[in-house]
């Protein structure tokens, strides 16, 4: 059986089961077994995010990996595009480990989550796998880095914000070629934009029934329901850099509240 194929059940939702990490990690199956300080910035919770990321980061390399060990029928030019992603989320672990031991950190020291592993290689197309890593979870990404580059900068640590700059650059390259294969792909075969939509659909369900619910505590004795986070904006510069049009655009601002902002640059 392949890795993908193997099934867990949290909260009820099925997922596919976790890769394989090595002994040292704790791997949480909720986020309420995870320890996370989203509003601070003390030494061990700049270490908890450090490792955080490290672990999304492998994450992100195993699902470009395993894109081209499941879809070998994929055009060259794409199959190219997955493996540089590979290469890049490779380096992007090691800047951050390297980071996280000279901050006094370890691997293992914190829980880990592979929620994008679990999700993503639900799907059965590439182009669905490519909507929700790269689309999705990537393009988050770029927000969150957006604004972090500048919390750690604002808390005097300009080393690991120049970490994170390198990092947002290469994701800006990694969702930008997911948004041309896509529309490329669809153009080829109308049937990629229907599965392109049953990804996002079993992506937005899984997401809804795995919702925190307030009075829901991590490890660290954080109410998970309520917990503050840095006031992440949506990265729209780079969003239109990676491909997005201004009406996608539009709509992400829009689901983020930030209608005014919308208003404000014009997007229409």
């Amino acid at each position: 059986m392949k890795t993908t194929e193997k099934r867990k059940t949290v909260y009820g939702v099925t997922l596919c089961d976790d890769p394989v990490r090595e002994p040292c990690f704790t791997v949480a199956q909720r986020n309420a077994d995870m320890a996370e300080w989203p509003d601070s910035m003390t030494a061990t919770s700049r270490r908890e995010k450090l490792h955080r990321h490290m672990n999304n980061e492998i994450g992100a390399m195993e699902i470009a990996a395993q894109m081209l060990v499941d879809f070998p029928e994929a055009p060259w030019e794409l199959k190219m595009e997955l493996a540089r992603q590979c290469a890049d989320e490779s380096r992007h672990v090691l800047s951050l480990f390297r980071r996280l031991k000279q901050l006094g950190g370890f691997k293992g020291e914190f829980p880990i989550g592979n929620f994008e592993w679990c999700v993503t290689n639900l799907c059965d197309s590439i182009e669905g796998r490519l909507a929700i890593q790269n689309r999705t979870f990537e393009a988050g990404q770029m927000d969150l880095l957006g604004t972090l580059r500048n919390v750690w900068r604002a808390a005097n640590d300009d080393t690991t914000a120049e970490v994170l700059e390198h990092i947002l650059a290469d994701e800006v390259n990694h969702v930008r070629f997911a948004n041309r294969w896509i529309r490329r792909l669809a153009e080829k075969n109308p049937r990629v934009l229907f599965n392109v939509a049953v990804a996002m659909r079993m992506f937005k369900e899984v997401n809804a029934a795995l919702t925190i619910k307030e009075g829901n505590t991590n490890v660290v004795g954080l109410d998970l329901g309520n917990k503050r986070h840095h006031n992440i904006g949506v990265n729209v510069d780079d969003r239109r850099e990676a491909d997005f049009s201004d009406e996608e655009i539009n709509e992400i601002l829009r689901q983020s509240g930030m209608s005014s902002i919308a208003d404000a640059r014009k997007i229409a």
